[in-house]
């Protein structure tokens, strides 16, 4: 390994010049587009649209120093690539938020597809260009290189970027999703129970069913974070707009650990941090069923996926273990479509998961598994590339990294939601005046206004500064050099418990105000309720059993303790949350 060349101070400090110069270069230019854009309508609309698309900066998250010639040992190939936000624009973000907030009706949560995606616009997916077995690689990359440019072109002809929303720009990353839908023979798009018409591609349905010509399964997530009677009217929703759709609900949670685990142990399971123990799921049958049905015949056994969803549910004592090394012996039929794709090749059935970051994708194969095979993290794009288990000897998972699609959404969302990653937000004061003006923020977190000394003083109105301040101060955020409230890290913490589920933001799907009570009382949600229920007491059975194993009677008792306060927080209307943590 060579050895590193000494970096003087009079070198750092000329860096440190050349890079002020150029974030001022940057500034300026941004500056002028912006005037240039307010003036597009005195010239050529094509002149001016041309102008912002080549004005368009990329903000390359967690970018790394490499300098590696082969492309496929770059570090940086899978980083994320979202376009980056003006000085200017920012500065003006961060006076809005000291204005007081509007609180906003709940019919402002109602949300359509149509006026997030815009279907049939340019805003629909990128396809890869065709090809064939003769067609070598370098000309494959150089028509894709070509087509995705072109794309995003015309995206941004159309759009600005105070319009658009962050999207993936990186065509490493979009080359994953084309051979995910190239390999799979049915597609799960796993989406999150709290914003799933954020998470559907109307142009991703239509390319995987019409140009495809495959089954797609649409996986709501996480449904322990929201009430049932809006999960089923969530469902009821995409059944209706899209009825090609197979619809399953999903959640995974930790099982009890055994009865020589530690306490240790078992106190992070009632926590709900998934360590020791397996991971059990919710939904798995359900899903086992639907693929079933899509199944042509007899064309993939799929008995042994039977016989380990149905020992999980009667808790026996099953290695969970992926087996990869054992081979169908008696491949089943096969199936050529359109495309030239081989359906079900040597009798395997391959099962495709897409869909956004942080909807839980890795944390299904987990929980269909029964164990940690895939890595998962709260961090967007930490999948990197596409992988492949095999879940039993005829089903093979592949997991694809999380895509962000163009959209019109706010970007303040698609931060609450897990999109972008916390850490790189750079006006986190915009995305607390968001959710503030959608949930009674300062109510939840029992916040007291700086002008008063009571709490719930209606009269007053909040800013997204005096949020973060109190908290800050709640907290005991200070500042390490003047001891002042560190706004920052208090808006960061609200920012990390909204997207890890603590403080709910729950959209709905229009008309779900006006008939809340009729969901409430469907007839799917007392079904729910019943399986709920039925999974939450072998959950408490195992937590009590590893618990009664310990001899440590003071520890037990507060264990015990921390998970009625737990219980008594969750939402009662939902058995599922009981098994989630904070």
């Amino acid at each position: 390994m060579p050895r590193k060349v000494a970096f003087s101070v009079k070198q750092k400090k000329k860096q440190l010049q050349e890079r002020r110069q150029r974030k001022h270069a940057r500034s300026n230019a941004d500056s002028d587009t912006d005037s240039d854009n307010g003036d597009v309508q005195g010239g050529s609309v094509a002149e001016g649209a041309a102008a912002a698309a080549a004005a368009i900066s990329v903000n390359k998250i967690n970018q790394q120093p490499s300098k590696v010639p082969d492309r496929r040992l770059d570090p940086n190939r899978f980083r994320l690539h979202f376009f980056k936000l003006s000085d200017k624009e920012l500065e003006k973000k961060k006076e809005e938020c000291r204005k007081p907030i509007m609180i906003l009706p709940e019919q402002a949560l109602e949300t359509d597809i149509d006026d997030i995606y815009k279907p049939g616009t340019v805003l629909d997916l990128p396809k890869r260009p065709a090809w064939t077995s003769a067609t070598s690689k370098e000309a494959l990359e150089k028509r894709e290189d070509e087509y995705f440019q072109s794309y995003l072109d015309n995206i941004f002809a159309v759009y600005g970027p105070k319009e658009l929303s962050f999207f993936e720009m990186n065509l490493e990353t979009w080359r994953q999703l084309w051979r995910v839908t190239e390999m799979s023979d049915i597609m799960l798009l796993v989406t999150d129970i709290r914003h799933p018409a954020l998470h559907f591609s109307p142009a991703l349905y239509d390319h995987v069913t019409r140009d495809l010509n495959k089954p797609m399964i649409l996986v709501l997530n996480k449904v322990d974070l929201a009430p049932l009677g809006l999960v089923v009217a969530w469902k009821d929703y995409f059944q209706k707009r899209f009825p090609k759709l197979h619809i399953v609900f999903f959640t995974s949670y930790a099982e009890a650990a055994s009865h020589q685990g530690s306490l240790q142990q078992s106190k992070c399971l009632i926590k709900g941090h998934k360590k020791g123990g397996q991971i059990k799921s919710v939904g798995s049958r359900e899903l086992l069923e639907a693929c079933e049905s899509l199944v042509c015949g007899k064309a993939v056994d799929l008995s042994s996926w039977r016989s380990k969803v149905e020992s999980q549910e009667v808790d026996k004592d099953e290695d969970a273990d992926v087996d990869t090394s054992e081979v169908p012996t008696s491949p089943g039929q096969t199936f050529t479509d359109d495309n030239g794709h081989v359906r079900y090749k040597d009798g395997v059935l391959t099962i495709g998961c897409v869909g956004y970051p942080n909807v839980g994708k890795s944390s299904l194969i987990n929980g269909l598994v029964g164990k940690k095979v895939v890595s998962v993290s709260k961090t967007p794009g930490h999948t990197k590339h596409f992988q492949t288990i095999f879940l039993t000897p005829t089903v093979k998972l592949c997991d694809c990294p999380g895509l962000v699609f163009p959209s019109l959404i706010e970007k303040p969302l698609q931060v609450l939601a897990g999109i972008f990653p916390v850490a790189h937000v750079r006006d986190p004061y915009s995305c607390i005046a968001y959710l503030a003006s959608r949930i009674s923020l300062p109510l939840i977190l029992k916040l007291i206004h700086p002008k008063t000394n009571q709490l719930n003083v209606k009269d007053l109105r909040w800013t997204a500064y005096d949020i973060c301040t109190e908290w800050a101060v709640k907290c005991g955020y200070h500042t390490a050099r003047g001891a002042r409230p560190d706004i920052y890290r208090a808006a960061n913490h609200i920012l990390r418990m909204t997207v890890d589920g603590r403080l709910r933001l729950n959209f709905t799907p229009p008309g779900y105000t006006e008939s809340k009570d009729t969901w409430r009382s469907h007839p799917e949600v007392t079904v729910l309720l019943k399986r709920g229920q039925s999974v939450l007491r072998g959950y408490r059975r195992e937590i009590d059993t590893t618990l009664s194993s310990d001899t440590d009677e003071e520890e037990v008792l507060s264990s015990t303790a921390s998970a009625d306060q737990r219980t008594e927080e969750t939402d009662v209307s939902n058995p599922f949350s009981m098994l989630s943590g904070d």
